[in-house]
């Protein structure tokens, strides 16, 4: 198999495209297609923050339909999805941005955008199992006797991460580093954390590069085992970045 997949694009669309046709897709059909059949990844976290969040669910949402890409939700994608539905969630955070952009539509063009997210949600799987088990996609990594399960312990590490139920000053959730712990055999590709370059450690590989915090957007093409990344267009913040020991 011959994947592309994509870190955290949290609506920074421009980057998008530019990566993707870095990556030798085409868009003359409007969606970044391959001349030799390589398919796109998407481990989350599709919008907010960035500019044109709605704009990526869209492209996102023609190249799943067109089996074209796997997408995987990451927690912003599992917030809209809670606003889509009318549930009380709290509009910050980021998916102000996404709300914005959302109500500045007229109301059909509203209705179409909120059934498409809906439905690429709801028929995407949590984590993605990939050439015969040997990839998984997952927004912010799977432990490795987690792998085969989807109940409620699992999903709160997928989407958030291994949290600890303590919140650093920021009001951040404290993450421990379950990468480094990782024994498996499996290659995990992941994001949620945004790191200064992409972390490789022990078969696991973050690509969420904060493009949207000024850092780049980050692409890892399997099973090429590289990473191709494209700077962003944002201004640079900082303290939004992890470093490991």
């Amino acid at each position: 198999m011959q994947i592309d997949i994509i870190g955290d694009i949290h609506g920074c669309y421009t980057e998008f495209v530019k990566l993707t046709k870095q990556l030798g897709y085409q868009w003359n059909k409007g969606i970044p297609i391959h001349p030799d059949g390589r398919k796109l990844g998407f481990v989350g976290d599709l919008t907010d923050r960035g500019p044109q969040s709605l704009q990526t669910i869209e492209t996102v949402y023609s190249l799943v339909r067109q089996k074209l890409a796997y997408y995987v939700p990451g927690n912003h994608c599992n917030k809209l999805y809670r606003f889509f539905l009318g549930r009380n969630v709290q509009i910050a955070h980021g998916l102000e941005t996404t709300v914005a952009e959302y109500r500045a539509l007229p109301p059909s063009e509203q209705a179409m955008i909120r059934k498409k997210f809906i439905k690429l949600y709801e028929t995407s799987p949590l984590y993605a199992q990939l050439d015969n088990g040997r990839l998984i996609i997952a927004h912010a990594g799977i432990r490795q006797d987690y792998i085969g399960r989807t109940d409620k312990k699992v999903q709160t590490f997928v989407l958030y991460g291994d949290i600890t139920g303590e919140t650093n000053p920021d009001g951040t959730p404290v993450r421990r580093d379950w990468a480094k712990h990782y024994q498996g055999k499996a290659w995990i590709v992941y994001g949620h954390t945004p790191v200064k370059q992409p972390r490789i450690i022990n078969h696991t590989i973050n690509i969420d590069t904060g493009c949207v915090f000024g850092g780049s957007l980050t692409a890892f093409r399997y099973p090429e085992m590289e990473t191709v990344s494209v700077p962003s267009s944002l201004p640079y913040v900082v303290e939004k970045f992890r470093t490991f020991d």
